[in-house]
């Protein structure tokens, strides 16, 4: 048994915000951090002055931020700006208000990558992806599913079944980035990035913010929102391979497979269990794999598994159903946490899934999490 499983059902989140996604040269991280976190205070209904805890990612300095925001904490943490950190920020502000290193802990994402135009790779990220010429982590996660297809036969017709159903959520979700529906053949007609990845299969870089607000179960009665428990955790790093982290020749296979018993251990839940699935998309052969990993099907599976509308609102396995960073917008796992919490809370209109009770976030990277929510 995992030492943490005695969190189980002890953190909740209270409060979550999120701006506008898009391009927005007016402002900066900072100013779009500010409205999330307003946005998540409003959604709890907290005195901002109770917030002792200030956690903050891809923000470039955490002391403006909290001079922004005029806040004293009493814990403050600075994640580097890496899509993994989203459920990493969760389960440390879990262990510090269960430690009572704080009452009341915000956590704060802000990308300005379209404004500013950002790049993910290339020179502004040297020996990073480039361990065998690549260029970029989507040249990585390219030559992955080249090797998932040669050893399972999986087709690219599959993997379009991951991008379509989610521009069908993001066509559903009235904040969403994209809104033009797609097809299986929009998918194979598409401009080829790096073979077979075509740019449907590619996350989007926009400008927005997100803030989630924890507190103990205690302290969340008083609060203006029904609570969303958080059930169960786990992690695994992939540090073995850490000069070529981004390329595994098992697609994180092991370490997404030990998250899962440790998740659903600590939840006391299975795959059968989960009613919405929220899974970091920073390309679409990401998700094939966080199925495997999982156990929602076998490894060398996830083509058939995904096949006629499984991922959808409706589906077997609704995911990602705000539209993920495919379609919806891409904040790095951040904004898909916030919609595991209004799926569980019966707020997503158009696109909620009935009687959602077991929301499941995972991420399979070399920093590999997941997190179970539950309602409170």
């Amino acid at each position: 048994m995992n030492a943490f499983h005695r969190l189980k059902d002890r953190i909740a989140v209270v409060g979550v915000g999120n701006t506008a996604y898009g391009n927005f040269p007016h402002t900066d991280d900072y100013g779009l951090g500010a409205e999330a976190f307003r946005r998540a205070i409003e959604d709890c209904g907290l005195d901002k002055n109770k917030v002792d805890g200030l956690g903050v990612c891809r923000v470039p300095y955490y002391a403006r931020m909290g001079e922004i925001l005029g806040l004293a904490p009493r814990w403050t943490v600075q994640f580097p700006p890496h899509g993994r950190m989203s459920a990493m920020a969760i389960i440390e502000a879990a262990a510090a208000l269960d430690a009572g290193l704080c009452d009341y802990a915000a956590l704060i994402y802000a990308n300005i990558g379209r404004s500013r135009r950002v790049n993910y790779g290339g020179e502004e990220s040297p020996g990073v992806w480039d361990s065998f010429g690549f260029t970029s982590p989507g040249a990585a996660h390219a030559l992955m599913f080249q090797r998932h297809r040669a050893l399972y036969g999986t087709t690219t017709r599959q993997l379009a079944e991951v991008s379509v159903a989610f521009r069908h959520h993001a066509r559903l979700n009235p904040d969403a980035v994209m809104k033009q529906p797609i097809t299986i053949d929009d998918h194979e007609a598409a401009r080829p990035i790096t073979e077979p990845l075509r740019l449907l299969d590619y996350c989007l870089i926009n400008d927005g913010a997100v803030c989630l607000i924890l507190t103990t179960k205690e302290r969340a009665k008083d609060l203006k929102q029904k609570p969303v428990m958080i059930s169960g955790f786990g992690a695994r790093e992939a540090y073995r391979q850490s000069s070529i982290a981004n390329f595994d020749l098992n697609f994180w296979y092991d370490e997404v497979r030990d998250v899962a018993s440790q998740v659903y251990g600590m939840a006391g839940v299975g795959p059968g269990d989960v009613d919405a699935l929220m899974c970091y998309d920073n390309f679409s052969p990401t998700v094939l794999f966080s199925l495997e990993g999982l156990g929602f099907c076998g490894q060398g599976e996830s083509g058939g598994f995904v096949e006629g509308g499984t991922l959808r609102v409706g589906g077997k396995l609704p995911t990602n159903t705000d539209g993920g960073h495919l379609s919806n917008s891409y904040m790095q796992g951040w904004a898909l946490n916030v919609e595991a919490v209004r799926q569980i809370r019966g707020q997503c209109g158009a696109r909620q899934v009935p009687d959602a009770e077991v929301v499941q976030f995972v991420a399979a990277t070399p920093c590999s999490r997941s997190i179970i929510y539950t309602p409170g």
